[in-house]
């Protein structure tokens, strides 16, 4: 059932609008409103799939109110409906972002054929959204224990808000999987997301890469160099290893926390940015605090929710379903027939101590699959995935 909402003043011309489209489709479900106050009220109550608005209105004329639904329902075609005198309006609404406009009085032909593909550029535009926020493949959270479940939980409920996460776990236990969910769910997935590795950048060096630097502000600072804040506006930042960065990057980042401010390294001016920060660490950042190697109050800035990935010894029940994914993901890669593992090659590696967590199975996973037989067997486990 496709929702139609007419806004029109003039009762004539609104009543043959809602009429011709009542008996045009039964799947048509048409609303109508006499003024642009109205119909705003309408919009933000119910569901609209195609909105009709006259140009000349009391109240709030039909540029308003397109540029007031752009705002809180973007997703929303509106077909502005124009008198002679209104064309050069009508034009210029398409430009501020209306579907099409339609001249009175409205030919039937010309306002059914733009009813239907504004219909269907709805459903396309609502199909891709939902497609953006399915996270991709390469990214999947594999797990139905008790412990994956709450994390996918608190994912759907976070990521649609712009509070800042910590992700707390042992290496290997698939942090960075959060970090993309968190940002493909959000409304920031059409932005980009932008990872650093703070563990793998000099400390003289993560100022420059998080902030961007002038030239002539170092030795090798030949050019102006933006940083990943200034890439990532817009989106997300995720600060991977964070407990490893310097007290002085540290500093900068709450700064940029506390204003939305940042400063390139050699330079005194303020750049505005627009993003969202997920850190994630596996160190005991308490601990730093305690022992002065990391700054409490960026500790709760960043702290405002806290998600902590299982070690894989504390999720076993995952370990067949990780198993499964990694057999089908490696044989697509490497262009092989899938092998699948026998029970007793399952349970034995269910009963490992996987200190390498999730990416160590994987490696366990590839070496069977590369020396075992078709099917993986126990003794494959026991000759090749010995610790």
């Amino acid at each position: 059932m496709s929702k139609i909402l007419v806004i029109e003043d003039e009762a004539a011309i609104r009543r043959v609008l809602v009429k011709i489209l009542s008996e045009e489709n039964d799947s048509y479900q048409v609303d109508e409103a006499e003024d642009g106050l109205s119909g705003i009220e309408k919009i933000k109550q119910d569901d609209f799939d195609l909105v009709l608005c006259d140009i000349k209105m009391p109240k709030m004329d039909g540029v308003e109110v397109l540029e007031a639904v752009k705002k809180i329902k973007p997703e929303i075609p509106i077909v502005m409906i124009s008198g002679h005198g209104d064309l050069d309006t009508a034009v210029n609404t398409m430009r501020l972002g209306a579907f099409d406009y339609i001249s009175k009085p409205p030919d039937l032909n010309r306002l059914l054929n733009t009813v239907r593909i504004a219909l269907d550029r709805k459903e396309l535009v609502v199909e891709n959204k939902m497609l953006k926020k399915k996270v991709s493949k390469n990214y999947e959270m594999i797990g139905e224990s008790d412990a994956i479940s709450h994390i996918k939980d608190m994912i759907d409920k976070v990521a649609q808000t712009d509070a800042r996460v910590l992700i707390t776990g042992p290496n290997g236990t698939g942090k960075e999987l959060v970090a993309h969910w968190l940002h493909q769910k959000s409304e920031r997935s059409k932005g980009p997301l932008i990872e650093v590795n703070c563990a793998a950048i000099p400390a003289e060096l993560i100022e420059s890469e998080l902030f961007g630097h002038v030239k002539g502000a170092f030795t090798s600072a030949v050019k102006d160099r933006a940083g990943k804040f200034e890439a990532a506006n817009g989106g997300t930042i995720f600060l991977d290893e964070i407990g490893d960065m310097s007290l002085s990057a540290q500093a900068k980042v709450l700064r940029a926390l506390q204003e939305n401010k940042i400063q390139r390294v050699g330079n005194d001016k303020d750049i505005k940015v627009d993003v969202r920060v997920i850190a994630a660490t596996n160190k005991n950042l308490k601990k730093e605090i305690e022992e002065g190697r990391f700054r409490e109050d960026l500790y709760h800035r960043l702290a405002v929710i806290l998600i902590k990935v299982p070690a894989l010894n504390d999720r076993r029940d995952d370990i067949p379903l990780l198993i499964e994914h990694f057999a089908d993901k490696i044989s697509k890669e490497q262009g092989t027939v899938k092998k699948s593992f026998s029970a007793k090659a399952v349970k034995l590696l269910q009963e490992y101590d996987w200190t390498g967590n999730i990416r160590e199975l994987r490696n366990v996973v590839e070496r069977l699959i590369i020396l075992g037989e078709k099917e993986v067997s126990e003794s494959d486990v026991k000759m090749f995935a010995s610790k």
